[in-house]
């Protein structure tokens, strides 16, 4: 239903510390039509090229200072993910990705207070590095 707020377009881009790619990050906006704590964000998935990213490699921040794994998320209370806001995802490779296109599929699971299933939105990007 929120589909088209899932991975903001041209959001993609290296995660480079003291001159060495670390991974990527990218973008999105909340699947809802309202705030929601981190706490009610129940999952971020991210493939490259059909390949999942592992879950622990993945971090999340509303304000790029403060960041948290998956397991740190369902915490956090404090932090509000509020509508129109992007969520800042940052994922850590071992490897960079290598020059050129590739495909990057993004998916955000998450809660809300009146609803009893979770909302999933999913967006797939042709992005090049």
């Amino acid at each position: 239903m929120f589909d088209n707020n899932v991975f903001i377009k041209n959001s993609f881009k290296k995660t480079v510390v003291d001159n060495k790619a670390t991974g990527f990050e990218l973008q999105t906006h909340i699947t809802y039509y309202r705030a929601i704590p981190l706490s009610m964000v129940n999952d971020v998935r991210v493939t490259v090229d059909d390949q999942a990213m592992p879950r622990e490699n993945i971090l999340c921040s509303v304000d790029q200072v403060d960041w948290f794994t998956l397991d740190e998320m369902p915490t956090v209370t404090t932090y509000k993910w509020e509508y129109g806001e992007p969520l800042y995802i940052r994922v850590a490779t071992e490897t960079e990705l290598a020059a050129g296109e590739h495909e990057v599929e993004l998916a955000i699971v998450t809660r809300t207070a009146y609803i009893p299933v979770p909302i999933e939105g999913v967006r797939k990007r042709t992005v090049t590095v």
